[in-house]
């Protein structure tokens, strides 16, 4: 089954030049366009994309409120996707603490573009890029680093963190400890309920707020 998408963002020229890159893959397809968030939640309520591809500013509902109303009355929500021009917009770190699992630049190569869409449908990993990560640590406070610490994440689990961190996969992360990929999906599961976090993403912010993890 091909990977679906919902493109929405204001610019009809950039929605059709990410329709015409994704529409060039045999394994993704776009199933709709919105202009603005505010059209968000009918389209993935009916024709359920894989992942929403979706601008942070937009002019009736930005994409931060969006992404807070899919995740608040979607079940089985989509991947979402932030699609953005700059990226140390606080917009953008704004959209991935609401739940948004990962961002593109609108200047990205079509294969940067394609990357996205494909790593962000499997959810193994992260796009998490360094200008990010240092709003995050400044982000910083008492209580995230109180949540870190009742966590009581093992030393597995703590290394599997700092992993994800640096945005492995679940196969990249076996390879480095030297165990099954099965056994990191358990850790990974264990780290996201003992953080209370939805998703990877979630559980990366955590990490960076509270201070257990630092920008390189």
């Amino acid at each position: 089954m091909p990977i679906t998408v919902l493109l929405v963002d204001d610019e009809p020229l950039v929605r059709a030049g990410l329709r015409a890159v994704l529409e060039a893959q045999p394994d993704i397809e776009v199933a709709g366009e919105a202009a603005d968030g505010a059209a968000v939640i009918p389209l993935v309520r009916q024709l359920r994309p894989d992942v929403v591809a979706m601008d942070v500013r937009m002019p009736l509902l930005d994409g931060i409120e969006a992404t807070r109303a899919v995740l608040r009355t979607v079940d089985d929500p989509p991947k979402i996707l932030v699609v953005t021009t700059f990226e140390n917009d606080e917009y953008v770190y704004e959209a991935l603490r609401a739940g948004a699992d990962g961002f593109l630049l609108k200047r990205a190569r079509p294969a940067e573009i394609v990357h996205a869409v494909r790593l962000v449908a499997e959810g193994e990993s992260l796009l998490f890029p360094a200008a990010v990560r240092s709003l995050a640590a400044e982000y910083g406070t008492t209580a995230a680093r109180s949540a870190m610490e009742r966590a009581a994440l093992t030393d597995r689990e703590a290394a599997v963190l700092r992993l994800m961190a640096r945005g492995m996969s679940n196969a990249e992360i076996a390879a480095q400890l030297v165990v099954g990929t099965e056994t990191v999906k358990t850790h990974v599961s264990a780290v996201l309920a003992k953080l209370g976090a939805r998703d990877r993403t979630q559980a990366v912010i955590a990490a960076y707020e509270s201070g257990f993890v630092t920008p390189a």
